[in-house]
């Protein structure tokens, strides 16, 4: 009996595209929708309230038959030079005997299955063409979002980047064109960069005062927030044609707020749209928004995707039980 341990280095040698991490999680999303999935609420403890907490978060989907549980680490207080906001480890089961047979990094695939799922959103949602994309918040999730959207649309004109911190979307736009060999444009206002964009991509803290506003979306326009309400306007959610989620309770659990009691209730579930149960796209100017926290199922398929691919390629160490 044997686990295999994947560091974050081993899993990017693996060189998983994007493309493949959205037909993972689309399929994901597919079983969620057919009732063919087990997920637990997740669950929380803080060692240090206030400064950092962990969470574990599991599922089972079938028809990939695939199970783990992510146990993810975050540290909201000031942290040392290099170190994430994100840290912990997925941990994939057989399904059949239980034992634990893979372990990899997890702030890895938390940025491959978030970016995967908005790619997902921007297949079903997004507009049939599109010239200019934005990404607000040029961190980890901006850079593997930025992967997504170019993959949706790889005849992307201009991307438009903004960060709080000015550097840090000069980095991002010279790291994009060197990488991508698309332009990609810094702005120093968040306004410069959303407004006219046919896709927006905001991957801001989940904890920021709002700084965006619901009218600088443009008609026939795409958003797909990573940080959920960190930073649109709350009334974006009333004023735009479709509100796509990913799990009706989870959105459930965002209106009981204060802040948010007013928003509306969401159009669909991405899945139910995947299935052909509710329409995606109906019209070019149709303005659409996801509010998707995130869920197990994605963290499970992507990771079962990246074991797959350790396996067939023999990579990382395979340690005794």
């Amino acid at each position: 009996m044997q686990l295999r341990y994947l560091s974050r280095k081993d899993m990017e040698a693996l060189q998983i595209s994007m493309a493949e991490v959205m037909e993972a999680v689309e399929e994901g999303f597919r079983r969620k929708a057919m009732g063919q999935t087990q997920m637990t609420a997740k669950a929380f403890v803080n060692p240090r309230p206030g400064e950092a907490g962990l969470m574990s978060l599991s599922a089972y989907v079938g028809g990939v038959d695939a199970v783990g549980i992510k146990w993810l680490g975050t540290r909201t207080a000031e942290r040392q030079p290099g170190q994430p906001l994100h840290t912990g480890l997925v941990i994939l089961n057989d399904p059949e005997t239980t034992l634990p047979i893979c372990i990899m990094d997890a702030a890895l695939v938390t940025a491959m299955r978030t970016a995967g799922a908005n790619g997902v959103a921007m297949k079903y949602l997004g507009p049939a063409r599109a010239t200019t994309g934005a990404i607000v918040g040029c961190g980890v999730e901006g850079r593997s979002n930025l992967q997504s959207m170019l993959t949706c649309y790889p005849g992307l004109a201009e991307v438009r980047c903004y960060d709080v911190v000015a550097e840090a979307a000069v980095m991002f736009a010279r790291e994009a064109q060197e990488q991508y060999g698309v332009t990609v444009t810094p702005t120093s206002e968040a306004r410069t960069a959303v407004v006219d964009a046919d896709v927006v991509v905001t991957a801001t803290s989940t904890g920021a005062t709002p700084f965006l506003k619901a009218e600088w979306l443009k008609e026939g326009a795409l958003a797909t927030p990573v940080d959920l309400w960190g930073a649109w306007e709350a009334d974006l959610a009333a004023k735009v044609d479709k509100l796509v989620v990913d799990d009706y309770g989870k959105y459930d659990a965002f209106r009981s707020s204060e802040r948010l009691k007013d928003i509306p209730k969401p159009y669909a579930e991405l899945g139910e749209i995947i299935l052909g149960e509710r329409p995606g796209r109906e019209r070019p100017e149709e303005r659409a928004l996801t509010m998707m926290g995130g869920l197990p199922v994605q963290d499970v398929v992507t990771a079962h995707l990246v074991y797959q691919r350790a396996v067939a390629l023999d990579a990382g160490v395979c340690l005794p039980l």
